[in-house]
């Protein structure tokens, strides 16, 4: 059997290849990419004229079915995207998860993706992460999107945006999450990269103030605080107060309007938790 390998290319600066990415991308019989006239002008650039077979979520199927196969035969095939890494919200998972069940060999050859370079120079704590992928359309996604963000435990989240939609979504996202903390990349490596950072409306008027904002494409992350979101928890009302009584050394009474505050929790659910425990005691 041959070897399927992951090859991460550039995001922007044809430079930001890696030699090892170079070496397989000339030793392969085939090689897998999204849009074979993008991958054809880096090839070209480092006189690479291997064969080239369209491979993107249209196709990911049907094309997956052909490359295992190939695969099988003892062809080498290296699967790349557009920029940055395959699979990062990019097309691959479907024919790595065929290649892993067909006991086929599968070789990571890593090098730039968009959401690590973001969060390497965004000054946030980047300790843990959440990506998102492209800020959803649908409204009923999007409401799921901002839901999901208030009641994460973690408070960086990672997430793509097209040019033409980045004012509308931090509008929305300005909205619906209390003008958050954010930094925002534009044309990662290029010419023109440009770094917004600052709270969401103060990158907003940046951005209505750039004559060139609808071009190139966006990473963005928002950090929503600790302070910002419900508490998430799993313990009873009546554990939370017995808790609160002993640690600050209060009544009953006092507990309930503490942990009202910090629990925000509702003050009806709190007093029929103060009377269970008068029933226990």
């Amino acid at each position: 059997m041959g070897n399927l390998y992951v090859v991460s290319v550039p995001i922007g600066n044809m430079k930001d290849i890696t030699l090892n990415a170079i070496e397989t991308l000339s030793s392969v019989d085939i090689i897998a990419c999204e849009d074979t006239r993008v991958s054809g002008i880096l090839l070209k650039e480092h006189n690479i004229k291997n064969k080239l077979v369209a491979y993107h979520k249209f196709n990911e199927n049907s094309k997956s079915d052909f490359l295992i196969e190939e695969l099988k035969n003892g062809k080498n095939i290296a699967i790349i995207s557009d920029a940055g890494t395959p699979c990062i919200n990019d097309p691959g998972t479907y024919i790595i998860k065929k290649a892993i069940d067909s006991n086929i060999n599968v070789v990571p050859v890593c090098g730039a993706s968009a959401v690590i370079t973001s969060l390497s120079i965004s000054g946030f704590d980047i300790t843990t992460f959440t990506f998102l992928g492209f800020i959803p359309r649908v409204k009923k996604e999007l409401d799921n999107l901002f839901e999901d963000i208030k009641n994460s435990n973690y408070e960086l989240f990672v997430l793509y945006e097209s040019p033409k939609r980045i004012k509308k979504s931090l509008e929305l996202i300005n909205e619906n999450l209390n003008n958050p903390e954010v930094a925002l990349f534009n044309d990662l490596t290029k010419v023109h990269q440009r770094i917004y950072r600052g709270k969401t409306s103060n990158v907003l008027e940046e951005l209505n103030n750039n004559p060139n904002s609808e071009k190139g494409e966006y990473v963005l992350i928002i950090k929503y605080k600790e302070d910002n979101k419900k508490v998430n928890i799993d313990i009873s009302s009546e554990a939370i107060l017995i808790d609160t009584m002993v640690k600050n050394n209060c009544t009953l009474k006092d507990a309930i309007n503490i942990c009202k505050d910090n629990y925000k929790l509702s003050k009806n659910d709190l007093y029929n938790a103060s009377l269970n425990i008068k029933k226990l005691i």
